[in-house]
């Protein structure tokens, strides 16, 4: 006589905040390679999806044009301070890092489109480079924490030098992209950071006595 074997239902624990926010990171990063990998394939024809300065087409830029790179020297330019400051990000948790990332794209894209002299083409990460490291130096101002304070000074003195160089007009680079990304970090920072800075805390409740 057999007797029926006993299963024991699957349990699976939703991932942690943190890694979630860090494998967002890893996910976008990854994105960029493979786009730049069949777009070099294409003879880099998908950049033209980058932003057209205030052309309505050059729209679809502000979504696309941080993914697209003009050669891999750039990808690689901007892979490793994307992954860095995206992880110190995504310690926040994964919605953090995704909010923080749309605001920068918004603001980077739309003050680029807007600004950025006609018959230009601006793709590449680095404005969102730019906003990831204003978000980070700027948001323990907002949110009073000395432990952001802290992490924005360290973020300042690495990346300090390469965000001033990078705000210098110069032929082939788009400043404007740097300069509205930061813009778009420090909004981020603002929006995000200062509301949970003035959110009441809640007393603690003690338990009656018996």
């Amino acid at each position: 006589m057999s007797t029926p074997r006993q299963t024991s239902p699957i349990t699976t624990e939703p991932l942690d905040p943190r890694r979630q926010g860090v494998l967002l990171v890893l996910a976008m990063l990854a994105l960029m390679w493979v786009v730049e990998i069949v777009d070099s394939l294409d003879s880099q024809r998908l950049d033209r999806f980058g932003i057209e300065p205030r052309q309505l087409d050059g729209l679809e830029g502000i979504v696309a044009a941080p993914f697209l790179h003009a050669n891999f020297g750039h990808l690689i330019g901007n892979s490793v301070p994307f992954a860095v400051l995206g992880v110190v990000i995504a310690l926040s948790g994964a919605i953090r890092v995704a909010l923080v990332t749309a605001i920068v794209a918004v603001v980077g894209g739309l003050g680029t489109w807007l600004v950025a002299p006609s018959n230009t083409l601006h793709i590449g990460a680095s404005g969102i480079v730019f906003g990831f490291a204003a978000y980070l130096i700027s948001r323990g101002l907002f949110s009073r924490s000395w432990l952001h304070l802290g992490v924005g000074i360290v973020v300042g003195f690495i990346y300090g030098t390469t965000l001033a160089g990078g705000l210098i007009p110069q032929d082939g680079i788009s400043w404007q992209g740097h300069l509205f990304g930061g813009i778009g970090g420090i909004v981020a920072a603002r929006l995000l950071d200062s509301r949970e800075a003035k959110a009441p805390r809640r007393a603690p409740v003690a338990d009656p006595l018996l």
